[in-house]
């Protein structure tokens, strides 16, 4: 029996990264606790989530391919979540600029048919430019980035607030790191570029 793909998240960025591959697939929303633990690294609580994401879907979803995935921001150590509103965002911001931040993106692929399970975190590293209170009013105002960690959308104008960009994967930064997640895939027999199934002719 084939697996079913599963997208296990509500974020609409993560979905349209995951259209890129072409590969059909369903969404749902998992609901874990999302808390960190006492000294719990950001590394760690990124695979941690991840994982319990792809795991809660599961008991609904027996024959299934199920990607979890989830980011965890950290700046000058300390774990950055998302801003909520505007006051939040400014603030985390005034605190990034001229630093940089790092994004540890958890992506696990869990096989509900044989409790296999893939997992990894990825890395990427964003150094922010000094900025001043006016630009950092200006960019909040522009894109209202309350439901993203570390405050931007680096698909839209957060670009313009950094000098330089580190990591492997620029899907990673924003929440789907595909080029791992490929690899995963590939470990479970799915390929974006496998040949297409082609319809059995009709007898003549």
């Amino acid at each position: 029996m084939a697996l079913s793909l599963i997208l296990a998240s509500s974020s609409p960025y993560r979905r349209t990264l995951l259209k890129q591959l072409r590969l059909p697939f369903r969404h749902f929303a998992p609901h874990i606790n999302e808390e960190a633990k006492p000294r719990e690294s950001a590394s760690a609580l990124a695979l941690r989530l991840a994982e319990e994401k792809a795991c809660a879907l599961a008991p609904a979803n027996p024959q299934s391919l199920i990607i979890g995935s989830d980011q965890v921001a950290e700046c000058n150590g300390r774990i950055l979540g998302k801003p909520g509103n505007r006051e939040g965002a400014i603030a985390q911001l005034r605190a990034c600029s001229g630093s940089k931040i790092t994004f540890f993106t958890g992506l696990s692929v869990f096989n509900s048919a044989t409790k296999k399970h893939l997992s990894s975190v990825e890395t990427f590293t964003v150094y922010f430019r000094q900025l001043s209170i006016e630009q950092i009013e200006r960019y909040v105002e522009l894109e209202e980035p309350y439901d993203c960690a570390g405050s931007f959308k680096v698909e839209g104008l957060g670009i313009t607030l950094f000098e330089k960009l580190e990591g492997s994967d620029i899907n990673t930064l924003v929440g789907l790191p595909l080029i791992r997640l490929v690899d995963f895939l590939g470990e479970f027999g799915i390929s974006p570029l496998a040949p297409a199934t082609r319809e059995p002719k009709a007898a003549s």
